[in-house]
């Protein structure tokens, strides 16, 4: 997915759709306008671009909740359907944002610029239609279960992986890791619910560290054969997908609450 890049003191790595989910939600309730909802969106990113002007279009044609999918190749079923070149472009992206009620669709494209060693970062949005989600398929989500599920998935794939045995990267990789899952700060507006929250920061730890295992399998590896190597790279894909699937219905329970389709 679209992962801008870590502020150095200490910022989650949210995808950027998660965030302009519920920045614009909050601005679409009347908290901010939208360039300032753009502005806490992407605040580490240099450059900032594309299809933004259909956010307004959206708000003035009635739509209040902007929700979030997070799809990957040959899994895009949490996104609404839409063209083979939309669900293309969002599933390599790894993300979209979406409004329900109209249709339509707004999928990153994260790029680098300028000489090493002086590197910048932007993001570009690009729109496409869509089908509208119906609002009861959404609001059927529940944190409870979301959660229920997330730790049950959880702990299959741990047991998956101590199965498969292996080690996947040495002490220094597996340390470079985890100082990169800082949760402390997750760029997100203040009345983002506390519990959807929690989870929220839950699923993205999780579905970081799997794909920064996915990176390293191969560091550190010395004795583990290709099978190994193989089926442990096929599990750490599924605890991601079941990662990603988390975060994008817990961010969905937070936007419907401050888009106030349910109490907070």
């Amino acid at each position: 997915m679209v992962r801008a890049p870590t502020y150095d003191d200490g910022v989650s790595e949210l995808p950027a759709s998660v965030r302009l989910a519920l920045w614009v939600t909050a601005a679409w309730r009347g908290d901010l306008p939208t360039r300032e909802a753009l502005a806490q969106s992407f605040p580490d990113l240099d450059h900032v671009a594309g299809d933004l002007a259909r956010l307004d279009v959206w708000r003035d044609l009635g739509e209040g909740a902007l929700f979030v999918a997070l799809p990957r190749p040959g899994d895009v079923s949490g996104m609404p359907r839409a063209s083979t070149a939309a669900t293309a472009h969002a599933a390599e992206a790894g993300e979209c944002v979406y409004v329900a009620g109209i249709g339509g669709l707004l999928v990153p494209t994260l790029t680098s610029f300028g000489p090493e060693g002086d590197t910048g970062h932007r993001v570009d949005w690009t729109a496409y239609d869509a089908d509208p989600v119906p609002r009861h398929r959404l609001e059927m989500l529940d944190l409870r279960d979301v959660e229920r599920t997330l730790m049950t998935r959880l702990a299959e794939h741990t047991a998956r992986l101590a199965g498969i045995g292996g080690q996947p990267w040495g002490q220094e990789a597996r340390a470079a890791a985890e100082s990169d899952l800082d949760t402390r700060l997750w760029g997100v507006p203040r009345t983002t619910p506390g519990r959807a929250l929690r989870l929220m920061s839950l699923a993205g730890t999780a579905s970081q560290l799997a794909d920064r295992a996915a990176s390293l399998t191969a560091l550190g590896s010395s004795g583990v054969d290709t099978a190994t190597m193989s089926s442990r790279s096929a599990a750490l894909r599924s605890l991601g997908g079941d990662a990603d699937t988390a975060l994008a219905e817990a961010t969905n329970v937070a936007v419907m609450t401050l888009a106030g389709w349910r109490p907070a």
